[in-house]
């Protein structure tokens, strides 16, 4: 079976891989976000499901499929998945160059207007920003660095961390063909 987690650091890539890997092996890929936050939400990512209800519609969609990609952080709230996974990838990329991939990636999404001073999403988009950038600080926060490498220390199955920087096709090509074997 091919059932692999991808996570890591805001704005290294995770989902954008995560989408990448599963269009390559041709099997569903399903992100946290669409299961931690209401996603139909004019505002995006203002309110949160409750873990239980996440858990229920994760679990659905795991559970109908035999080989799956998973992307993003479960951070305690999805700790029964865990034993699920045969692949772990890590991401991280330098913070200046996460926070700049986010900003394009919210633009290109919402509209500079929208996240500038003044936009609806302002707000919403600093606190993000804030949130990813202090990642790499020691904080004890559940979702931080030192947090998910120990994470990684204690997972017994495969763990892959990819800390540079990567073309897309190409790493999503890679991890096929080593997946695929």
């Amino acid at each position: 079976m091919m059932r692999i987690h991808v996570f890591g650091a805001p704005g290294s890539g995770v989902s954008t891989l995560g989408k990448a890997l599963a269009a390559r092996l041709a099997i569903p890929h399903f992100d946290t976000d669409d299961y931690h936050w209401f996603t139909s939400d004019p505002l995006p990512y203002k309110r949160r499901r409750n873990p239980d209800h996440r858990r229920q519609l994760l679990e659905q969609d795991l559970s109908t499929n035999e080989h799956w990609v998973l992307s993003g952080a479960l951070c305690g709230w999805g700790d029964v998945f865990v034993p699920l996974f045969d692949q772990v990838i890590w991401l991280w990329l330098p913070v200046e160059e996460r926070l700049a991939r986010i900003r394009m990636r919210e633009q290109a999404r919402y509209g500079a207007e929208r996240i500038e001073p003044g936009g609806d999403l302002h707000v919403v988009f600093q606190k993000f920003t804030d949130w990813a950038g202090a990642y790499d600080q020691p904080s004890g926060n559940i979702r931080s660095k030192a947090f998910e490498l120990q994470w990684l220390e204690q997972f017994q199955g495969r763990v892959l961390k990819i800390e540079t920087p990567f073309i897309l096709e190409e790493m999503a090509a890679k991890l096929s063909d080593q997946f695929a074997r």
